[in-house]
């Protein structure tokens, strides 16, 4: 049994393939996917960035969803994909706390900001005349700069707390990074307190956001119900469902990872659970948003004239 004030040896990423060919061609589906989402969010970035028509509180927010999903993915594939290739699958005891934070950073922000996104179409459809005045650029930076802040808040206390749990028992973390669940499991001590902290966050960082979302949503719903153009109806319900779609494949797989009984999860469940949240939301996020969005796409056709007069 290991020293409690042990706590400058590596943790072991026992990882996310099995061993073998599966694990191998896994593994092959898994590169492809992750070069598309950091190529799918990077344009969607500096598609945004440059477009002149796409300078709006909305796609504000969207390139800022892209941003976190950017690094958000390149938080935990790289580290999974060396680990199975090369065979180190230790990680060191900084290098986790690192891993740590960033992930639970961009995990709390994305919840906000689609909060903020929720409450941009909600205003947009129910308040239309208001919207210039209720989702100005101040507005729309102070919730992006918000979420940023909470996320990362949020995140240094719960770093600071993992890396002061004292580890003793098999360093092993059964899953594909570090993830909080899972190394709160190694501790040798009573982490109660902790884990009660760990549920409050939860709370103002996924249930409550969800909650807003549904209101939203649900009064957004209403009033497109009511809506007498056709057009207006269809475009407001093709925005909603691409945002609906989003929140369902980041909220769900999240609140079973984090509100289910450990008696009700084992941990091969929690890694594919994982996989949603971590590569395939990053993955399908842009491409939700640019190919059931007109304007996205007519700003791709725009983009090479946008990159000439750059030049220019």
């Amino acid at each position: 049994m290991e020293n409690d004030n042990q706590t400058s040896t590596d943790f072991i990423l026992l990882g996310l393939f099995p061993p073998f060919s599966l694990g191998l061609f896994l593994f092959t589906l898994t590169v492809p996917t992750f070069l598309m989402a950091l190529t799918g969010n990077l344009c969607m970035v500096l598609l945004i960035l440059l477009d002149a028509q796409l300078h709006t509180p909305m796609y504000f927010l969207l390139s800022q969803l892209s941003l976190m999903d950017l690094i958000y993915i390149r938080t935990t594939v790289p580290k999974m994909a060396s680990g199975f290739l090369c065979g180190n699958k230790s990680i060191s005891f900084i290098g986790c706390g690192v891993q740590i934070f960033f992930f639970v950073t961009l995990a709390g922000s994305e919840g906000l900001l689609l909060m903020s996104m929720a409450y941009d179409r909600y205003v947009a459809i129910c308040f239309p005349l208001y919207y210039p005045i209720l989702m100005n650029r101040r507005v729309c930076v102070l919730m992006i700069l918000g979420s940023w802040a909470m996320g990362a808040v949020n995140s240094c206390a719960h770093t600071v707390c993992v890396l002061g749990i004292p580890y003793c028992r098999s360093r092993a973390i059964d899953h594909f990074y570090c993830e909080i669940p899972a190394m709160v499991s190694l501790a040798c001590g009573d982490t109660w307190v902790y884990e009660y902290t760990v549920f409050f966050s939860i709370i103002i960082f996924l249930l409550f956001p969800f909650l807003v979302i549904l209101a939203s949503y649900g009064k957004v719903l209403l009033a497109v119900y009511r809506m007498r153009s056709q057009e207006g109806r269809r475009k407001a319900y093709s925005t909603c469902s691409a945002h609906l779609t989003v929140v369902t494949f980041y909220y769900v797989p999240c609140a079973y990872t984090y509100l289910c009984p450990k008696s009700l999860r084992s941990p091969a469940e929690d890694k594919v659970v994982a996989v949603f949240y971590t590569i395939l939301t990053p993955l399908l996020n842009p491409m939700i948003y640019s190919l059931r969005n007109k304007q996205v796409l007519g700003a791709l056709m725009r983009l090479p004239q946008s990159i000439c007069s750059l030049k220019m």
